[in-house]
């Protein structure tokens, strides 16, 4: 195979954000990518577990990914969800498990730039707003490819007030997603409100903890304040538009 897709827990699991997962594997087919996924055999990475304290479990899912990693002789490796990436790309490396890794917008930027996946015709669509994922943009310095990609596409983008290197955080970070905020305004409702006064169509991210928080932040501010932002997915964009390099 050419790379192994990792799915990850969000993605796997919650029923909005298999769209995710199920776009990105029909972007890899239309682009003729050699592909694998592990199936029942992946094991969360343990963003979770080590960021709210279980180290003991962090380093044993850890283990057990790089051995079943190893023993299927995976190499190179693509992920859907920053938080896998970053534990790949800055923590599995001190367990011995040292992959080569890519986050799927910087995947599908090199597929669209080697001309195995087909833009459509260039026409001006709707002007849009992009949210940084923490673990993409400020822990792992990847601010371009997402915007190119939608740029390629023919989407304006109108930054928020906090962006890039200075973005917010969707609230979901840490573990802080399976958390009850007990004081004080939500941290998605005020990154929400961001979002809305760009005066966008549709806010893009590409990471699916921000998508659940951002989803949850902007249908309601939608309901009180009366706007329609909707929320979407890089990867559920790119499904919609792009075809096969082959056709």
């Amino acid at each position: 195979m050419e790379v192994l897709f990792w799915v990850g827990c969000a993605a796997a699991y919650d029923t909005r954000l298999q769209s995710i997962a199920r776009a990105f594997s029909d972007i890899l087919i239309k682009a003729n990518v050699d592909f694998a996924i592990l199936g029942t055999k992946e094991r969360c990475t343990g963003d979770i577990a080590r960021r709210m304290g279980d180290e003991a479990l962090f380093q044993e899912l850890a283990h057990h990914n790089i051995k079943t990693l190893k023993e299927n002789n995976v190499t190179s490796i693509v992920t859907t969800c920053p938080h896998c990436f970053n534990m790949f790309k800055n923590e599995y490396p001190a367990f011995g498990g040292d992959f080569e890794v890519t986050h799927y917008t910087t995947f599908i930027y090199n597929l669209i730039r080697d001309g195995r996946l087909k833009l459509p015709e260039k026409q001006k669509r709707e002007i849009v707003t992009y949210h940084d994922p923490c673990y993409l943009g400020r822990q792992n310095g990847i601010f371009d490819a997402p915007r190119d990609i939608l740029e390629m596409l023919g989407y304006e983008i109108v930054e928020m007030e906090r962006s890039r290197e200075k973005s917010f955080c969707c609230g979901a970070g840490g573990g802080a997603m399976f958390e009850t905020i007990q004081r004080g305004e939500k941290i998605n409702t005020l990154r929400g409100e961001e979002a809305v006064k760009t005066g966008a169509c549709t806010m893009m991210t590409s990471c699916p903890f921000c998508l659940v928080m951002m989803e949850e932040a902007i249908g309601s501010l939608n309901q009180t304040k009366g706007t329609n932002m909707a929320t979407r997915d890089i990867a559920e964009i790119v499904n919609d538009l792009v075809e096969s390099s082959s056709k």
